[in-house]
């Protein structure tokens, strides 16, 4: 069983909020951190909601220390993810037993550039200060644990969120899948609850030996970004560059998925699939009996 009875998230958008409600579900002692003059954030009862400046590392730290926090989840997005060195400094301050940085996307080991370096550079300070974490790859911007001084590594890759298929492809905005790119490179997609429910179940569930320093690689589902026209039956326009707003990361993401780093079990140091338990999906078999939501299912195709 897991020796871990207190967490704090980090962030209450896209992933924050289904996190602490799968962790809330579990019956475990949940924190949420949010800024000072965030809006208000619906949680189930029994979630107490702290407002803390998380770039004081003193206030974060003391926050963590006051709640008894055994784990704390960062769901920061990718543009804020170089911030994070002062929620990993108040971690270490208050004792925190494991560090799961803000990672979930694409997989970042051995990226030195752009957002997904910035999230690589915490993992390696995490691991320079000394506390174990998990890191965790669900699409090309956004969520990971990593090691910070006084806790373990673990390591959660998912791809892309299958929820923002119509934003990443511009297909809310066209009704078309746009493509930069050759589009044949295979893609995991996962759903957010997916995501969220997994992460609460091996929190809750598995040792800290079977957590620290692990790299977990979920895939919902895995297909090109040229499959995609078949399933939302439209057709598939390759362009230049998407446009609009946001247009140049969107850009930035075709072009890091069409190498083949959208796949949760891509080695970006040797540019290649990995094979067997460090496979695409490898992961999905430590939460038995789970049925993963598909991209029809998701969009209601």
């Amino acid at each position: 069983m897991s020796a871990y009875n207190s967490f704090a998230v980090v962030g209450g958008g896209t992933v924050g909020i289904p996190i602490v409600n799968a962790l809330a579900a579990k019956n475990v002692s949940v924190v949420l951190l949010s800024r000072p003059g965030s809006s208000a954030k619906t949680v189930p009862s029994g979630v107490t909601v702290v407002q803390v400046d998380t770039s004081d590392a003193a206030a974060v730290g003391a926050v963590l220390k006051e709640h008894k926090v055994d784990v704390v989840l960062s769901t920061v997005t990718t543009l804020a993810a170089s911030g994070q060195k002062p929620l990993v400094d108040g971690a270490k301050q208050a004792g925190v037993k494991l560090f799961v940085p803000s990672e979930y996307g694409m997989p970042t080991d051995g990226q030195t550039e752009g957002p997904l370096g910035a999230k690589n550079e915490i993992a390696a300070y995490l691991k320079t200060v000394g506390i174990p974490s998990a890191r965790i790859f669900v699409r090309p911007e956004r969520i990971v644990l990593h090691d910070v001084p006084g806790a373990n590594k673990l390591l959660i890759q998912t791809g892309h969120f299958t929820e923002f298929i119509p934003w990443l492809t511009a297909y809310a905005d066209t009704k078309k899948i746009q493509v930069v790119g050759k589009g044949e490179a295979p893609v995991s997609f996962t759903a957010v609850p997916d995501i969220a429910g997994f992460v609460a179940h091996i929190l809750t569930t598995l040792p800290p030996s079977e957590l620290e320093n692990r790299i977990f690689r979920l895939e919902g589902e895995r297909i090109s970004l040229n499959g995609l026209g078949p399933l939302f039956n439209t057709p598939v326009e390759h362009v230049d560059k998407i446009t609009g707003e946001m247009g140049e990361l969107k850009t930035m993401l075709h072009g890091v998925t069409d190498t083949g780093a959208a796949s949760t079990g891509w080695d970006t140091v040797n540019k290649r699939e990995k094979t067997g338990s460090d496979a695409a999906g490898s992961a999905n078999a430590l939460w038995a009996g789970h049925q993963w939501k598909t991209i029809k299912e998701v969009h209601n195709l």
